[in-house]
Parts: structure tokens; sequence; C-alpha cells
């Protein structure tokens, strides 16, 4: 069986809801990352067997989205891709399979990861060649529902984290300290410039102006104990997880260069 390794590896900042990333398309977001892997690893655009992405979100975004990036950052269009929705490890999905194609002799060079733009989430009107006409009662969020919904328990995966909890015997005390120490490595790592070499500066539009971004937006450099301790509980009045120790919704891409170790060092 082939060894695998990663020669590149890439990522846009990671944007707040509807943040300084919301006007660029999950498509726009993972091209970038595909065209910057492909220049950074100086690998011929014409060698990569493959191009694996997840998207949970798709509505709207039109057919094969990974198609659409892989052939927007600068991939030939004899590269084929796919699209992978396996929740919140669609874009580890994509690397499970880009290395087992690789392994099995199917390819020598995928490029692998995810991509989400979580803030164009489009509503949908379920019934609207039937006549049905836009309201507050039959407009659904395809953000909640294809992306944060339970569709076999019919609820928000915000009761799985409580349901967790309470099974696994995990305090608010503990979510909330595990959630502060998250946001504090995190802001401390963007701080050294930790994340400088992984991040492709994104040229955007803000307030009229172009404004480069090359910076997670996420983590707060306000959070605090005391303000995680006065958050009311988001999912469960009588639970304990909230919208500061939830995880954020966010907007970005990321992606890997993969490559049969034979193929690397040749």
């Amino acid at each position: 069986m082939k060894e695998v390794v990663i020669v590149g590896a890439l990522r846009t900042p990671i944007g707040c809801f509807q943040g300084t990333l919301a006007r660029h398309s999950a498509v726009e977001l993972g091209s970038m990352v595909v065209k910057a892997l492909i220049e950074r690893t100086g690998v011929d655009a014409n060698a990569i067997d493959e191009v694996i992405l997840g998207q949970v979100l798709t509505a709207g975004a039109g057919q094969n989205p990974a198609r659409q990036s892989a052939i927007k950052g600068g991939l030939p269009t004899t590269v084929s891709a796919i699209t992978i929705n396996d929740v919140c490890g669609s874009g580890l999905k994509a690397l499970h399979l880009a290395t087992q194609a690789i392994q099995c002799g199917e390819a020598d060079i995928v490029i692998a990861g995810g991509q989400e733009n979580m803030s164009r989430a489009p509503h949908v009107l379920n019934d609207s060649r039937s006549g049905a006409l836009p309201d507050a009662d039959n407009l659904v969020d395809s953000l909640v529902h294809d992306g944060l919904w339970d569709a076999f328990n019919d609820y928000h995966i915000g009761v799985t984290a409580e349901n967790l909890a309470r099974e696994y015997g995990i305090s608010r005390e503990l979510q909330d300290a595990y959630a502060l120490s998250s946001q504090q490595k995190a802001r401390a790592a963007i701080d050294t410039g930790r994340f400088k070499d992984e991040i492709v500066p994104i040229v955007t539009q803000r307030n009229g102006q172009t404004a480069i971004v090359d910076t997670d937006e996420q983590p707060r450099a306000d959070a605090s104990a005391e303000g995680l301790a006065l958050l009311h509980p988001a999912f469960d009045s009588l639970g304990s997880v909230t919208a500061g120790n939830a995880s954020s919704i966010n907007d970005g891409a990321a992606a890997v260069m993969m490559m049969s170790e034979a193929k690397a060092q040749a």
C-alpha cells in the first residue's frame, strides 16, 4: 500500500457570521485556496488527479461546488471533482477519501478539504411551484434545516450537545472553561503570527473600500470567564450550552494537497 504525504496546506481566514467574508460564496473561497495551493507548491495543474471538497450548505450553490472551485482555481476541466456532505465531518471525510484513492493507486495527487459560507445560506420556499407565497411560517432557513438540524430526531444539534453533556456529566463550568481556553489559545496564536503561513489573504470590499483580510475574525479578544458565565442557555432553558461555549457559525475554506510518497520524492 502506498504511503501518503501532505505537501501543502492552506486556508482562508475564518470569517464571523455576516462578517468580512460573507459576500464571498463558498465556491469563491474554495477556489482561492485551490489556486494558492497550486501556486505555492509549484505542482503542474495538469498533474492533479482529483479534487474532493466537503460542503454542507449547497442550496443555491449550483452543480457540484467542488468542481466549480477546482475550475475557478485554475485546474483544467480534465481534473475530476467530488463534493462531499458528511455534515461537520465533511472536510475530514474528503481527506479520508483522498488518502484511500492514493493508497489504492487510483490517484497520485489529490486536493482535499472543505468550503462553506454559512452567511449566504438562503431561505427556501418549498411550495413556491404550487403557488405558495413567502411568509414567516413557510420560509425554511437552509442554514438551520440543512446544516444544524438533526433530521432523524428532529431537533437542533445544540440539543445533541445538551444530551451529551448530561450523559457524560460535562458541567457548564467545564464547558465554559474549555471554550475560554480555546479562544485564548487561538488569540495567542494569531497575535504571535503562527497562522500567517497557512492563510491565503482575501481581497474584499469593506465600506466601499478595497480591503485585505488575512486574520481570523472569530476569536473574541474580550472573552472572559465572567462574560461566559453571564450567558443564558441557548437550546434548553435548564441546559448548559450557550452561544459562548457552543461551536460558532463561520465562513471559510481550507485544503491540503496530498501525494503518494513516491510522487512527492520524484
